[in-house]
């Protein structure tokens, strides 16, 4: 193996070790903000059992399901980061060529800016075609909110693949893709883009301080996280809907994305993503 491979797979393993550390950590942070985004598409959570708000979240899944239950469907979001990275980044590469190809960053300011959008968003949209199935499987383990055994939806990641794929078969797994990667190709031409424009402007991007690296990282994740949130909240709810009649479709999804903007009830969980998303930025900067 040549230096170039050698490092690359350094940095690949360090940055799964990252994520892995920091994905579990703020584990229960994410569970809470799925739960307040999906429960008025749960078949599970009645009208009456509806969490108020995050406090009330925070207090009634342990009480209710068990303290370990706060890191439900975690292990599908650890399992997914792998092959989302490698992808991600294999392909951005890609079509940085086809974008950036002959573009001078410093002459050429907003073709340089507007070809990092357009090389991450394509990226993203790619990768996710490979790992939809595990991301949907995160968030109807974590939606599950039965106690144990019989009141459970799903026992496991194995259990929730097949049933829902014996079910709806293999399109079942892939609900709400289409609102999917509308949100990730905004969500990442706005990451990549202006990260990377952001680092490209900097007068030794190798050399910047950890605390730098991580105010950029912070106000990208930020923008792009607001930005693409509402698209999240509708993706996450038509997942709810594979194994039943009468699922969401695409075009009700644009409809309910469009007022994702003006009405609160989208919004919830927002706060709780920012809280879970410094934490693992945080760590990734440490670790890079």
């Amino acid at each position: 193996m040549n230096e170039t491979a050698i490092s690359f797979a350094k940095d690949f393993l360090a940055g799964g070790i990252s994520a892995a550390i920091s994905k579990t950590a703020v584990a229960p942070i994410e569970r809470v903000k799925l739960l307040l985004q999906v429960q008025h598409a749960s078949k599970q959570i009645t009208a009456d059992k509806h969490y108020k708000g995050i406090i009330d979240c925070v207090v009634r899944i342990p009480k209710e399901q068990g303290f370990l239950s706060f890191w439900r469907g975690n292990l599908a979001n650890v399992i997914r980061y792998f092959p989302t990275q490698a992808l991600n980044f294999a392909f951005k590469d890609k079509y940085k060529k086809i974008f950036l190809d002959g573009v001078d960053k410093r002459t050429q300011f907003w073709r340089y800016f507007a070809g990092n959008l357009a090389s991450g968003g394509a990226a993203g949209a790619t990768s996710l075609c490979f790992v939809y199935p595990l991301d949907f499987a995160r968030t109807r383990l974590a939606a599950d909110v039965g106690k144990a055994g019989a009141e459970r939806e799903f026992s496991g990641l194995g259990n929730c693949l097949m049933k829902i794929s014996k079910s709806d078969g293999i399109k079942g797994l892939y609900q709400g893709f289409n609102v999917s990667v509308q949100g990730i190709i905004i969500y990442r031409a706005a990451y990549f883009g202006m990260y990377d424009t952001a680092k490209g402007m900097l007068p030794d991007p190798k050399n910047t301080s950890i605390l730098v690296s991580w105010m950029i990282a912070q106000s990208v994740t930020a923008v792009a996280g607001l930005t693409s949130y509402p698209f999240d909240t509708v993706r996450r709810r038509m997942m709810m809907q594979s194994g039943r009649k009468g699922g969401g479709s695409l075009s009700h999804s644009n409809i309910f994305v469009f007022f994702a903007f003006r009405r609160q009830c989208f919004l919830q969980g927002r706060l709780v993503q920012r809280a879970q998303r410094n934490g693992r930025s945080l760590c990734a900067s440490v670790v890079r």
